[in-house]
């Protein structure tokens, strides 16, 4: 069998930005092509079609290069984009497929989920493999760092706007300003503290930033609309309409407001017998997940599910992205000593 290390270097070297995915799931069905597959859109679903399968979950696309994009082994890691988030946790579902088999087990590869919700292919995959959503458990195999995380954090994203009229920067008087008028609302975001919500015994911290910001049409023209994007990730107690409703709140002093897209948390179920056994297997600590993943979307659909894969979630997204080569086969032995 192909070492987990190569397996993961292999998977880095075949470039899998979201939108760019089928190269990589062709790879993947190829490695796998003796198993029952199912190709669906960019995705991949590969096992036996089974009533209380176990799912192993993993997407197939990177955020955009950032320097680095190449794999190289290291020291005692593995680097490369998607490296950490999350082609090791590829590589651990190819390897357990290869060892188990398709009987009781799921491999779900799927596309588009670095980019907006719409794109992605998670449910997409759920309706074209329908036997899926009797899937008695799910893993999401996005990096924890050696913790099982629980739930997840729901997102809102929103076009947050100040207006104000346009004028000659050498006659300012003439408009109002929108960046400046922007300023106080500026200073309510940047005071903002983390709000602790407490989860069956499991913190999950909310928060809301400024991502991004565009005013203006030129250096010489008095900015006549100044739109931020507010993101705001919100505790799985919190439903979707009052965390729309906490937005509007905090954001009461802009012109408009309008949510451009909307995921709701993952509730926290840690009842399944396979994640009793994992926690035992592996004594790992756990935590509530400080993040949006696709354990909501299977909350959504009845499957519970937990977060529970090799590499440093503090690494994901950023340039000179690695993960550590024993968390690839620590987490592989710990899958597959309770999935046994």
């Amino acid at each position: 069998m192909t070492d987990l290390v190569d397996t993961v270097a292999w998977l880095v070297d075949i470039p899998s930005v979201t939108g760019a995915e089928g190269p990589l799931r062709d790879a993947v069905a190829a490695r796998l092509g003796p198993l029952p597959q199912q190709r669906i859109a960019d995705s991949l679903v590969v096992g036996k079609p089974t009533d209380g399968a176990v799912i192993l979950a993993g997407h197939l696309d990177t955020v955009p290069a950032q320097g680095e994009a190449r794999s190289r082994v290291e020291g005692q890691r593995v680097h490369g984009l998607g490296a950490t988030d999350m082609k090791s946790g590829l590589a651990v579902i190819i390897h357990l497929l290869e060892e188990l088999g398709p009987e009781g087990v799921a491999g779900v590869f799927y596309a588009g989920e670095e980019g907006p919700l719409p794109g992605n292919q998670l449910e997409s995959v759920l309706d074209g493999a329908p036997w899926l959503r009797a899937a008695s458990a799910a893993v999401v195999l996005e990096p924890t760092d050696r913790a099982i995380e629980a739930g997840c954090q729901g997102v809102i994203n929103a076009d947050v706007a100040f207006v104000g009229e346009p004028a000659h920067s050498a006659r300012p008087w003439l408009g109002d300003n929108a960046v400046t008028k922007a300023a106080g609302f500026l200073s309510v975001m940047s005071s903002l503290q983390p709000e602790s919500h407490v989860i069956d015994g499991l913190e999950f911290l909310e928060v809301m930033s400024v991502t991004m910001a565009q005013g203006g049409v030129a250096r010489n023209v008095i900015p006549g609309e100044f739109v931020m994007n507010v993101n705001y990730r919100f505790a799985p107690d919190r439903h979707p309409d009052a965390a729309v409703a906490r937005l509007h709140e905090v954001c009461a002093g802009a012109d408009r407001v309008e949510v451009t897209d909307l995921a709701p948390a993952g509730s926290v179920d840690l009842d399944h017998p396979l994640f009793r056994a994992l926690l035992e297997q592996t004594g790992s600590p756990l935590q509530g997940k400080q993040g949006w993943t696709d354990v909501a979307r299977f909350s959504t659909v009845g499957i519970p599910a937990v977060n529970f894969g090799p590499g440093e979630p503090t690494l994901a997204h950023k340039p000179g992205e690695s993960v550590r080569i024993s968390d690839l086969s620590w987490v592989y032995e710990s899958l597959l000593d309770v999935l046994r």
